[in-house]
């Protein structure tokens, strides 16, 4: 039984070091196709179908019996989930992603919870007299934290700090990086694309959130929705850099195999391992394993892809992992007062309903009812 329990409440670890890990090594691969030249919202088409295709039997199998009745307003909502969670934000991300790197696109990518908690701030759904308390302060202040951290990494980039490779790519790669003015504009705009992308899965976290509890199957049917919807949105808008028939035509065998396991690992096995570690240990501590998909994606970057490393993605990423952890400390708090006020009430109405059972006899004496 001891075995069982242990197991238990180490598996979401498991699994999401896993998770992490591999998502880490998912952004890695996908810069390597970009910088072949793929078109990213073809890409990101592709990576939406397989994700569905995945999905499917998955959904028919599990949430057969229990998935509520599709409207056209469900529909509606999970065509603008497709939209903000993944075509536009892909849209934006993995434009970031071609002209900056893997590191820096999972460094922005760990400001998800702050940013998210500036916009419920913004649309009222956190409310401000919370920022009194002390949750609300580590929040806020984790918050602006991840900013400083964003702003390190977008405005300095600072000098080279490895110079261990010879690879004729890492060659390649310095005399890309270090191409004047022209390529500091390229980082710059993609720090800026990648902080769109990154808000617009903020947007969507807190979009998902009300969704879900019109339509309580997102493990499987809800995911499987939206990347449906998302493929055919990705598919439109590769139309704007390219509408040749032959763009979608990859005779690349490592770029195939990166856009199928960009499907199925990078998209459906993260999506159903993340909804399922959330219900297990809810989503403070899913947040937490973002700084392992950054020392992930930093390895692959540097090891695999042979990209030079800058202190400014060091000092950046460094400050806005600090931030996140902050942030994560005022929500562990606020949880905390939460559940340590639910305990208080619930003794209360025990101890109010104890009384109710007991009364007084004319000595005096108290008998049960």
């Amino acid at each position: 039984m001891k075995d069982d329990t242990k197991e238990a409440k180490w598996a979401p670890v498991i699994v999401m070091l896993i998770s992490s890990v591999a998502m880490g090594s998912v952004n890695a691969l996908v810069k390597k196709a970009l910088d072949v030249g793929v078109n990213h919202m073809i890409f990101a088409a592709y990576r939406m179908a397989i994700s569905a295709l995945i999905l499917v039997p998955f959904a028919y199998i599990w949430e057969r019996k229990t998935r509520p009745r599709l409207t056209f307003m469900l529909l509606c909502e999970h065509f603008i989930s497709g939209l903000l969670g993944a075509s536009l934000m892909q849209f934006f991300f993995l434009l970031g992603l071609s002209y900056t790197s893997a590191t820096v696109s999972m460094a922005l990518n760990s400001m998800l919870p702050a940013i998210t908690f500036a916009l419920a701030l913004i649309f009222r759904i956190e409310k401000a007299q919370n920022l009194q308390s002390k949750a609300g302060v580590l929040k806020l202040i984790g918050t602006l934290i991840c900013i400083l951290g964003a702003m390190f990494l977008t405005f300095y980039k600072g000098p080279q700090v490895s110079n261990l490779h010879t690879h004729p790519e890492a060659l390649h790669n310095n005399t890309l990086h270090n191409n004047g003015h022209g390529q500091t504009k390229k980082w710059l705009l993609g720090c800026l694309y990648l902080f769109t992308g990154t808000v617009l899965l903020s947007l969507w976290m807190l979009f998902q959130g009300k969704l879900s509890v019109k339509y309580p199957c997102n493990k499987y049917s809800s995911t499987c929705l939206m990347s449906v919807f998302a493929a055919f949105q990705c598919a439109l808008l590769s139309l704007y850099k390219s509408r040749e028939v032959e763009d979608w035509i990859i005779e690349d065998k490592f770029v195939i195999f990166i856009i199928l396991y960009a499907g199925i690992v990078g998209q459906a096995m993260s999506t159903v391992v993340t909804s399922w570690s959330i219900k297990m240990t809810g989503a403070v501590f899913v947040s937490t394993f973002s700084p392992v998909s950054l020392v992930s994606a930093t390895l692959f970057d540097f090891l695999i892809l042979h990209s030079p490393l800058y202190l400014g993605s060091i000092l950046g990423s460094v400050v806005t992992i600090t931030g996140l952890y902050v942030y994560l400390w005022g929500k562990k708090s606020e949880t905390d007062q939460s559940v340590s006020k639910t305990l208080t009430t619930s003794k209360s109405c025990q101890m109010i309903e104890n009384e109710e059972h007991i009364i007084i006899n004319d000595n005096n004496t108290k008998l049960p009812v």
